[in-house]
């Protein structure tokens, strides 16, 4: 499996680095939470082992910001923070489980093992997203209207995932540039205006069964069924 470690103690985040890959993983570590966010959306991991207090951005922050991106992959919480509310308030972030420290190394990768065994039957869960004539494979990352495959770029197809997984709603300009491209500051260019013309004119082509995005004036973007 390939694990993200996301923890600002060094001593610890080498401990357990060592141990994963001593059971044959591949593990990349962050020290930021920033830097932890940017990893698990630019890279598929298996699993995410997070520490909820890192600088930059904490964990719980952190796992919020992965599941309104998409992103599924299970994280365990791996804290000092281990009162009952503090585990039901990672729990109700998103976390798929919560281990407290100090810890028992063997409790740590058996609960990793079986968050690993569950991320394949919660991505093929995930994988295919719909909309009217409209199918995104997350897995393949390609996208289709009936039998008309969709020519898309790489962030065209992240940005049209996180307007299907947000469907009907209103999107912003500012939820965009956060989610696909990763700016918490507003550029000042039309990145965002001209890749939806594009993947407008994409789904236009598509055939009439193709969803639509619509301008909210004053607000934003809303990807609808034609």
């Amino acid at each position: 499996m390939k694990v993200l470690i996301v923890e600002d103690d060094a001593e610890t985040a080498a401990y357990v680095a060592r141990g994963l890959k001593e059971q044959g993983h591949g593990v990349d570590v962050a020290s930021d939470g920033r830097d932890g966010l940017f990893l698990a959306l630019d890279q598929t991991f298996d699993v995410i082992v997070m520490d909820r207090m890192v600088p930059g951005m904490d964990g719980l922050s952190m796992v919020k910001s992965l599941r309104a991106g998409g992103v599924e992959t299970p994280v365990i919480f791996l804290t000092a923070l281990g009162g009952v509310g503090d585990r039901v308030e990672g729990l109700e972030a998103g976390a798929d489980d919560y281990l407290v420290k100090p810890f028992s190394f063997s409790e740590l990768n058996a609960r990793v093992n079986a968050l690993g065994r569950r991320a394949p039957l919660r991505e093929q869960a995930n994988a295919l997203i719909r909309l009217g004539g409209l199918e995104l494979n997350r897995l393949q990352r390609s996208a289709r209207v009936g039998d008309k495959v969709l020519d898309l770029k790489p962030k065209e197809f992240q940005l049209l995932e996180y307007m299907l997984l947000h469907a009907d709603r209103v999107v912003t300009r500012t939820m965009l540039l956060e989610h696909v491209w990763d700016f918490h500051f507003d550029p000042k260019t039309t990145i965002v205006e001209t890749h939806i013309s594009r993947i407008r004119a994409k789904l236009e082509a598509g055939g009439p069964d193709s969803p639509v995005i619509q301008t909210v004036r004053g607000a934003g973007y809303m990807l609808v069924a034609s």
